[in-house]
């Protein structure tokens, strides 16, 4: 079976950084250890980075959302270290501008019988990607660790989760 593991906006700033939250900092050991036992498992790594430039307040994203985070090649931007370092060099980085990203097929290049994704946040990254995976792979197993992802508040985190089931985004 050929897997993929997708971390998800693993970065300081949704963290504990401008955008952080308590729960966010608590996934933290679970995202290292599902990372480390997917390069073990010899899968593939793809790690997202959430990507602005300095005219972020003035997208339509930063006037909805006006608290500047993830600007290009700031502390806030790059994915925590612990967190990266986990995959011991085994890993891919790409930079998406927007909650989903719409290159997936560009990156991916194969089919994969099981899609898995954890991180930050669950109700806006996560779910964007897992629903646009799920619509671009209908028979793949799109997989979301709910244990290794944090939404905006709790809530938040289980009303994306309820969403993506209803969507057979298959949640574990």
């Amino acid at each position: 079976m050929k897997s993929i593991l997708l971390v998800i906006d693993m970065q300081n700033d949704f963290i504990d950084g401008s955008l952080g939250t308590e729960d966010a900092c608590r996934i933290v050991p679970g995202v290292i250890e599902k990372i480390r036992e997917a390069v073990k498992n010899g899968d593939r790594v793809i790690y997202t980075r959430d990507t602005h430039g300095t005219d972020y307040l003035q997208t339509q994203e930063g006037r909805l959302l006006p608290v500047e985070h993830c600007i290009r090649d700031t502390a806030g931007w790059q994915i925590r270290e612990d967190v990266l370092a986990a995959a011991n060099g085994n890993e891919e980085v790409i930079n998406k501008p927007s909650f989903g990203y719409t290159g997936w097929a560009q990156v991916l290049r194969e089919e994969y019988d099981t899609i898995t994704l954890i991180g930050l946040c669950t109700d806006i990254c996560v779910v964007s990607n897992a629903l646009i995976l799920k619509a671009m792979y209908p028979e793949t197993h799109v997989v979301v660790d709910a244990a290794c992802c944090a939404g905006t508040t709790p809530e938040r985190h289980q009303a994306a989760i309820r969403t993506m089931e209803s969507c057979q985004v298959e949640i574990h």
